[in-house]
């Protein structure tokens, strides 16, 4: 198993090798576990120097809609997933920590957060691929044993091409959470109550459905 701390230190190497800063290189070409507690310090000041955020991979206490998440992925123990919006790592992080032979594929919107995934894929993290892009536009070759859509629904427009496209990827599972209550922030413009998400599934011929709450959100795991 990977952790936090291990996925720091990719990052810092991928950021020295896609920047080809050469006279890091002979540390950024060492695999994770080889590195030696002066490397570490070096790595360290790589950080201040370029003045690198590294405060997503801070040990936190992973979140309850996460937790409920990974505890259904045990169960399953897919090969592959995509994750649609990774964001900060709330979810694929713990992931990526715990699942080091599932090959994951992360898509979204905003540039920085597909370059800092890909930086930690290129320092050593290799079952991880970062991709920019709309899913309602994502067309891959590719299919997934389980596609995650989590806290990202309600930041949709065209929801409902989502969920269709999500259908598509997927081998047999979607998981998806949202908030249970609608709320003010100015980002989430579709409240997704349990009736809603059970007619759009259901308009796409997924009608296995299971739901559950998590404080304050709605869990839902569709199976094909």
């Amino acid at each position: 198993m990977l952790d936090l701390k291990s996925l720091k230190y990719a990052y810092i190497k991928g950021f020295i090798i896609s920047n080809n800063l050469n006279e890091y290189m002979d540390i950024a070409n060492k695999q994770l576990d080889l590195l030696t507690d002066r490397d570490l310090d070096i790595l360290d000041n790589v950080v201040k120097e370029y003045n690198l955020k590294t405060y997503y991979f801070k040990e936190k206490e992973v979140l309850s809609r996460v937790k409920i998440v990974l505890s259904f992925l045990r169960a399953i123990n897919p090969t592959s997933i995509l994750d649609v919006g990774s964001g900060r790592g709330v979810f694929l992080f713990p992931f990526l920590c715990e699942f080091i032979d599932c090959k994951v594929t992360s898509i979204d919107i905003l540039e920085r957060r597909v370059e800092l995934l890909n930086n930690i894929s290129l320092g050593g993290v290799v079952n991880l691929n970062a991709v920019y892009g709309d899913l309602t536009k994502f067309d891959s070759s590719e299919s997934y044993d389980c596609v995650t859509l989590l806290e990202v629904l309600e930041h949709i427009p065209d929801v409902k091409s989502a969920i269709k496209n999500a259908i598509n990827l997927s081998k047999q599972y979607i998981v998806v959470t949202v908030p249970s209550k609608e709320d003010d922030n100015p980002e989430h413009i579709h409240f997704l109550t349990k009736v809603v998400l059970t007619k759009y599934f259901n308009d796409f011929g997924v009608t296995n459905l299971k739901f559950s709450g998590v404080n304050g959100h709605l869990f839902l795991i569709a199976r094909k």
